[in-house]
């Protein structure tokens, strides 16, 4: 049994506890995901900035929430029930989160064996890897631009390879309890103890396909079992408390791949194949080549089936040979940013507020010019509560309240301030209504901008460290020479005879459930595989070379509207609806054995998660976005509705 408790720096910290208390008599590893390529940039830069303040080499760049808030109130039942604890929150730095446990460990007196995962860090190594051209820039998405490497004097805060499950494995083999990684695949934290526990071999790529399938369903936590989750009123009003008691899911794997998703009893939520359905789609680009260092996994034949009430099968993944390269995940600097935000209320109270803020804007540039500054590289103005991120679909512009958020992009901080300055005016020089935001004048701070390459795999050597002695563990194995970004066309892709007349319109969400996010955030693309962005409303100006990639699946709520939802969401009609968000290429893959539409928008996001200045950074709203497209329903459905 393999349970998750945490699917980012900042899930809640009672969901390991949850988790050890309802079910450590049966509980064989506790995972813990906590990466991500926003948490990458966020701890480059608080190691940077201790590194700066200490003079000299810092040891923040791990998650220390890990061993305060997990570690040093869970350790004696840890140990007393030999759960194994798998987790990447070495982060940085794995070597000091591993010598961090110990040390708590002994000040408890508690025996504990930890190993930590190294080899993904390559930045030492960057100015070399760049003259001898081996990181390549790559392009995820037929037809986008690939990503280009950071330019000039920006300063690279941090370059990372994402590593496998085979020193996971490795590691537990050798006597860990505890596993401390840096940048792995986030699947990879649950495939690792699987190899060890059934000794799979690294050529048994259908189980390994399965393994990765069951470590990507729960990697983001309790979006398996009813977050973020479509059908919302059935988890937020479930039993046991709802959204305050969620449950953490929990996957039961078998020998020969196939696993079950469930929750812990007497918690809140749901699992059923609506909920695992979506988590099975997010982040996921072509479901036909989802490439990981061990394999390469094939979800279009995945069936999901509901076996009990909070309970699902999943079963048919298939796995292939993996790629000889690995995803690089880097971070650099590139000016500063500032969101300023102050309520406008009162009739036309969205007009007011797009006035207002073109003329702090404009008197901010005044002040620039007088004191010699370059002007903003980018702005971007947000009057949310007015179905802003709806675009030219919002249904109204009259609500009497809203959040006017402001974002600019400088390379000076000084010239931030100045704009910080011009805020609070506009409650007295400007529209009447205006009041202040709560949170105080805001700050700059370091834009950071995440860029993706590829590296052979013979370039970099992932190893483990368990007690005072280290091993390498080089790559070995088959391995083909299949790119990012290679195209293979999924079957079951026939145009469906949709019987009856057009007579009924409605939204989409009467016939389809879905879930969005962002394949990771990158300039010019990049997440466990893959990323793209785009431009925004009013003045926003995209960063010089940035471009992401969003991806919302779409799931048919009944077999019988497969045929119809492929017949009338095309490439070209989901590409017009969702063009204001959408500046690049849509491209559509069917997953027939769930009945679902993968659609990937390519320069969606504004420069992604860590750059972005937009409010939804990882296009977490885009699904709810394409589930308000009304599409007119035949008659032949409209029974089945």
């Amino acid at each position: 049994m393999t349970l998750i408790y945490s699917a980012f720096w900042g899930d809640s910290v009672t969901a390991a506890e949850q988790l050890v208390s309802k079910e450590k008599s049966n509980l064989n590893y506790l995972v813990a995901d906590y990466l991500a390529e926003v948490t990458m940039g966020l701890l480059a830069r608080r190691k940077a900035s201790l590194s700066r303040n200490l003079k000299g080499a810092s040891k923040g760049g791990y998650i220390s929430e890990f061993i305060t808030l997990v570690i040093a109130r869970l350790l004696p039942d840890i140990h007393k029930h030999n759960i194994k604890v798998i987790t990447n929150a070495g982060g940085l730095d794995p070597v000091s989160c591993k010598l961090a446990i110990e040390t708590l460990a002994a000040d408890l007196k508690i025996p504990i064996t930890v190993a930590a995962i190294t080899g993904d860090d390559i930045l030492p190594r960057f100015n070399d890897l760049c003259k001898s051209q081996s990181l390549k820039p790559f392009s995820p998405v037929p037809g986008s631009s690939p990503d280009t490497l950071p330019k000039g004097d920006k300063e690279v805060l941090s370059l990372n390879a994402y590593l496998g499950a085979i020193p996971i494995a490795r590691a537990l083999d050798s006597g860990a309890q505890i596993v401390v990684t840096g940048r792995v695949v986030d699947s990879a934290l649950v495939v690792g103890p699987l190899i060890h526990e059934f000794k799979w071999m690294a050529t048994d790529y259908d189980k390994l396909a399965s393994a990765s399938l069951a470590g990507h369903i729960i990697e983001c936590g309790a979006q398996a079992t009813g977050g973020n989750y479509t059908d919302w009123e059935e988890s937020a009003f479930s039993l046991n408390g709802g959204y305050a008691n969620i449950g953490y899911p929990i996957v039961e794997c078998h020998p020969s791949g196939e696993f079950f998703v469930t929750k812990p009893s007497e918690t809140g939520g749901v699992v059923n194949v609506k909920s695992v359905t979506e988590q099975m789609l997010y982040e996921v680009l072509d479901p036909a080549i989802y490439i990981l260092p061990d394999v390469i996994l094939d979800l279009t034949r995945v069936k999901i089936e509901q076996v009990d009430e909070a309970r699902v099968r999943v079963s048919g993944a298939r796995g292939k040979i993996p790629t000889e390269l690995l995803k690089v995940s880097g971070i650099y600097v590139d000016g500063y940013k500032m969101t300023g935000e102050i309520v406008v209320c009162g009739i036309d109270a969205w007009k007011k507020s797009v006035v207002i803020a073109n003329a702090i804007l404009s008197r901010t540039r005044l002040l620039f010019a007088k004191f010699g500054m370059k002007d903003f590289r980018a702005t971007n103005i947000e009057p949310l509560g007015a179905e802003h991120t709806y675009g030219p679909h919002a249904r109204t512009k009259h609500t009497r309240e809203v959040v006017l958020r402001i974002t600019v992009h400088h390379d000076d901080p000084q010239a931030l301030k100045i704009f910080a300055m011009e805020l609070a005016p506009a409650a007295t020089s400007m529209a009447p209504g205006v009041t202040g935001g709560g949170s105080g004048r805001p700050h700059p701070s370091p834009n950071l901008v995440h860029f993706s390459s590829l590296i052979s795999k013979s370039l970099v050597t992932p190893a483990f460290t368990i007690t005072n002695v280290s091993e390498d563990i080089p790559f070995t194995g088959p391995m083909s020479n299949r790119t990012y970004g290679d195209v293979e066309k999924s079957d079951g892709d026939k145009q469906a005879h949709t019987e009856g007349e057009y007579t009924l319109k409605m939204p989409l969400i009467k016939i389809a459930h879905g879930r969005s996010g962002d394949k990771g955030d990158t300039c010019n693309i990049g997440k466990e595989e893959t990323f793209l962005v785009c431009g925004c409303e009013f003045k926003y100006e995209d960063n010089v070379g940035s471009a992401f990639i969003e991806k919302s699946g779409i799931i048919a709520r009944h077999p019988k509207y497969y045929g119809f939802l492929k017949r009338m969401l095309t490439e070209e009609a989901v590409r017009t609806y969702m063009s204001h968000v959408c500046n690049g290429i849509v491209k559509r893959y069917v997953v027939p054995g769930c009945y679902a539409l993968n659609f990937v928008f390519t320069k969606s996001l504004g420069g992604g998660g860590l750059s972005s200045l937009r409010v939804d950074r990882q296009g977490k709203t885009f699904a709810q976005m394409l589930l308000s497209y009304e599409v007119e329903v035949p008659n032949g459905l409209i029974s089945r509705l």
